[in-house]
């Protein structure tokens, strides 16, 4: 009885993280560039009683193995980089990323994060910035005197400036992208960093070497799906009672054999 409590006990934690993620998740619904995870299971240890293979006699063999598992565990949050949709802001300074890259932004220290957040913001010098204050990476920096900014599908930046007709480029947005960008580490802000599991960033110009485009007065949207995320729930809470109920049937299998008298 021991070992089924253990058992259903570990597929009740494992549920519990799962329904962590899909409120993470909800969450986030209106997150600019957010990206939905879901959590990965692995069976555990088995216990083998009698290994296949094993003798019975001189002429019979087992032909499979008698074991028991001890339940479940959650071995990794994969997050899914599926685009979302774009919301149109009017906003010059909004730039959303349809395709693969990342925008890339200085951190204090001298590192830098990588976001698929495009809602830029000016300094007061001038410097394309997050909503945070970090700086965009090449750093661009507009005019004091600009009177209207034009971001290309390619990235390039140009501004508008009293007295001229022809536009002047400022600067030229860059993105990175990963062999492996669900192994970034996430960091908040909007934010990920570069790990061992992502690789090092490639970096290139949008529009160009399978690098997305950019879109002016657009913004990414979160790529939940409210109507999936609640199906999960509703799943991983039913999995939940169900490890609840096999506890209970447990204690109730072991009070019985405790109150047996001869």
């Amino acid at each position: 009885m021991i070992k089924a409590l253990r058992t259903a006990a570990s597929g009740m934690i494992a549920q519990q993280m799962n329904i962590d993620t899909i409120a993470n998740n909800l969450a986030n619904i209106n997150t600019t560039g957010f990206k939905k995870s879901k959590v990965e299971f692995q069976d555990v240890l088995y216990e083998r009683v009698r290994r296949a293979g094993t003798n019975v006699s001189a002429l019979n063999v087992v032909p499979v193995n008698l074991e028991i598992g001890y339940g479940s565990r959650p071995v990794a949050t994969t997050r899914e980089f599926s685009g979302g949709d774009l919301n149109p802001t009017d906003n010059p300074l909004d730039v959303a990323i349809q395709g693969q890259g990342f925008l890339q932004i200085n951190m204090p220290g001298g590192t830098i994060a990588y976001t698929r957040d495009g809602s830029l913001k000016v300094s007061g010098d001038g410097r394309l910035v997050t909503a945070d204050g970090f700086f965009l990476n090449p750093e661009i920096t507009l005019p004091q005197d600009t009177q209207g900014v034009a971001i290309g599908i390619d990235g390039r930046v140009q501004v508008t400036l009293p007295g001229q007709t022809e536009p002047q480029e400022v600067g030229q947005i860059e993105l990175a992208k990963f062999l492996n960008p669900s192994g970034l580490e996430a960091i908040g802000h909007n934010l990920y960093r570069a790990s061992g599991s992502s690789g090092d960033a490639i970096l290139g110009n949008p529009s160009e070497n399978g690098f997305g485009e950019l879109a002016q007065g657009y913004l990414e949207m979160s790529n939940v799906q409210i109507v999936d995320e609640m199906v999960n729930m509703i799943v991983a809470q039913r999995a939940y009672e169900t490890n609840a109920k096999a506890i209970q049937t447990a204690d109730e299998m072991s009070a019985t054999a405790n109150g047996l008298k001869r």
